[in-house]
């Protein structure tokens, strides 16, 4: 028996409700261009739509056998991590989104199962979530997080990448710890943070491991090296942090940036 159906008691799925949406959105047009240049868009009925996401969601909980899911949203409003790197996503800004996108994800906030959150990005809505000691409901449950998007790796628990896996996998806190550090050197071209200046995977890995002890000074090292400052480091590690349930203040409902532990 796997590791996940020996482990396994009442089960939580936090779905990443925002890439589900965005797929379902684009499935649901097709753009056309004409010789002239102009472009003409055909939008799918919003119903049938919203019945292929209703339908995509009830595929995911019956192919793992869980007992219920969270639909994780973004606040696409405000961004908690713009207050740190004004830049961070701004490479998106004149991205064309699916017409049915935001539709789409405003009549998932109408369910009861829902779970957005003033600044949060969904992928800090299910990290909180997932390392929750005793999250209000679900205490001993198991809570798995359904994303295919890498930055999950650095939340530590069950993770299912729907794309990859044939079941959810865990992620120790140590290698959740360790891709945060990856992610702070290597930075994320998707998000727009630029990480350290000439350091790509390969080189990332070698400093980490070389300095398992001290990972933090090692990255200083590295940075300062470059011109740049443990300031400029720290940044990168904190828009690079997929919030935990111990990087948030639930009373004032904000974020408590990164910090290593020497500081």
């Amino acid at each position: 028996m796997s590791l996940y159906r020996a482990a396994k008691l009442s089960s939580l799925l936090l779905i990443d409700a925002d890439i589900l949406a965005y797929q379902v959105a684009a499935r649901n047009q097709a753009t056309f261009q004409w010789p002239d240049a102009e472009r003409s868009v055909i939008v799918a009925d919003f119903a049938e739509a919203a019945d292929e996401l209703h339908g995509a969601i009830v595929s995911l909980q019956q192919r793992l056998g869980a007992d219920e899911v969270a639909i994780c949203l973004s606040d696409d409003f405000v961004n908690w991590r713009k207050d740190i790197l004004p830049t961070y996503k701004g490479n998106r800004a004149a991205t064309e989104r699916p017409e049915l996108l935001y539709p789409l994800k405003e009549w998932l906030a109408e369910r009861p199962e829902a779970m957005r959150r003033p600044t949060l990005e969904a992928d800090d809505v299910m990290g909180i979530m997932s390392t929750h000691p005793r999250p209000k409901g679900y205490i001993g449950w198991d809570k798995v997080i359904v994303s295919i998007d890498k930055d999950m790796q650095s939340i530590p628990g069950w993770l299912f990448n729907p794309d990859k896996d044939d079941e959810p996998r865990w992620i120790t806190p140590e290698s959740a710890d360790y891709y945060h550090l990856f992610q702070t050197l290597t930075g994320d071209v998707c998000d727009n943070y630029k990480g350290c200046p000439g350091i790509g995977p390969v080189k990332a890995h070698k400093v980490l491991l070389e300095n398992a002890e001290d990972p933090w000074s090692a990255i200083v090292d590295i940075y300062e090296a470059k011109g740049l400052t443990e300031a400029d480091a720290l940044v990168q590690a904190q828009v690079a942090r997929i919030c935990r349930y111990s990087d948030y203040n639930f009373k004032d409902k904000k974020v408590i940036p990164w910090k290593p532990k020497k500081l």
